[in-house]
């Protein structure tokens, strides 16, 4: 069979609601993949999970998946704990590996990781899906050939305190298990933390995306009536400036974009609520021309569209257009210099942080 005919047998580790409500579909819909197997050590979750979706194979027991010799590759999609161990012990059994963001919640386990990829020498991506969006697309695709030298970017990304009553309305009814395996902790318990792992490794993913490498950051925290604001200046290793702003909640409809200053020209961007599988409007001004161009991104599942790329570069060797370890890498040592940054009130370069978020 040749590589263009097959398919990407894929095996889903964890039930919860990230696979409901995007990696499930995503296999599903995908034109080189399909939802091969899943995981959960949840009994009644699992089994409920296997009747909806129908993969072949249904496992209680992670080793037991990997040791079967049909998965091709592993979506990971558990707490964010796990992240690190579950995809080590599939790349030991041969596996690829889509793992959700944020790879890790240490700069040391990630770099540990790291070794494990290198040594595997297996397909490894961060499941930064915004890289995915037909609008960022195509403000990455100006940046690289016609805007020139980057001056300065901004970006933000602000949950909304009305983002539940927009997700609950499109999104299917989360199915949940009181046998489902947490974390030692409590995730939630540290709401600072929490958020800057959920929201902020997209937020400085983005901007690297964009602008390249961040050396340094220097961050403010303000937190008052249940909210928690972030500015950060950041430095580029362009010598490119930029500002990050991260709002959990701001008191409005979901606010997310971007605005990039170049040398032939400018982005502005406004981004969805990603559950609305809209794609970015991304205005591209072009000085030389004096127009304005914004691609339309009809397809906007960028979930889906994740999977088709992870598996593109596996089936075909596809050059990855997704994060790599790197990536995930600069993001939590990115999210722990933001909060050194904001206990010592001083800036924190990312080459000298160590420990976990």
């Amino acid at each position: 069979m040749s590589n263009e005919a097959r398919r990407l047998k894929v095996g889903i580790l964890g039930c919860g609601p990230i696979s409901q409500a995007a990696h499930f579909e995503s296999a599903a819909k995908a034109s080189n993949a399909e939802l091969y197997a899943i995981c959960d050590v949840a009994d009644d979750l699992r089994a409920r999970m296997a009747a909806t979706h129908a993969p072949e194979k249904s496992f209680s027991d992670y080793d037991e998946m990997l040791a079967d010799p049909m998965v091709d590759a592993v979506v990971i999609a558990t707490s964010d704990a796990f992240h690190v161990a579950a995809a080590i012990a599939a790349l030991k059994a041969g596996k690829h590996v889509l793992c959700e963001k944020p790879v890790g919640v240490s700069v040391e386990e990630v770099g540990t990781l790291k070794h494990a990829i290198e040594t595997s020498r297996k397909v490894f991506q961060v499941g930064h899906m915004k890289r995915f969006d037909a609008g960022l697309q195509s403000a990455k695709a100006f940046i690289d050939t016609e805007m020139g030298e980057l001056l300065a970017l901004k970006a933000w990304y602000c949950d909304s305190t009305h983002r539940y009553q927009v997700t609950d309305a499109v999104q299917p009814l989360m199915v949940r298990s009181s046998n489902a395996r947490k974390p030692a902790g409590d995730p939630k318990a540290d709401l600072e933390r929490y958020f800057m792992l959920a929201h902020g490794s997209h937020l400085l993913d983005t901007a690297r995306y964009f602008a390249g490498e961040i050396v340094e950051v220097e961050a403010r925290l303000r937190h008052r009536f249940g909210a928690y604001c972030w500015f950060v200046d950041v430095a580029f290793a362009s010598g490119a400036l930029g500002h990050l702003d991260l709002t959990v909640a701001v008191r409005m409809d979901w606010h997310e974009g971007f605005q990039i200053y170049g040398e032939n020209g400018s982005v502005l961007g406004k981004t969805y609520n990603p559950w609305l599988y809209k794609t970015s409007e991304v205005d591209i001004f072009h000085e030389k021309s004096g127009e304005t161009t914004r691609v339309l991104g009809a397809d906007g599942h960028f979930y889906r569209r994740q999977l088709e790329g992870f598996a593109d570069t596996i089936l075909n060797g596809a050059r990855m257009i997704g994060a790599d370890i790197n990536d995930g890498l600069a993001s939590v040592r990115g999210m722990v210099a933001i909060a050194q940054s904001v206990r010592s009130g001083k800036a924190v370069r990312l080459a000298d942080v160590s420990g976990a978020v």
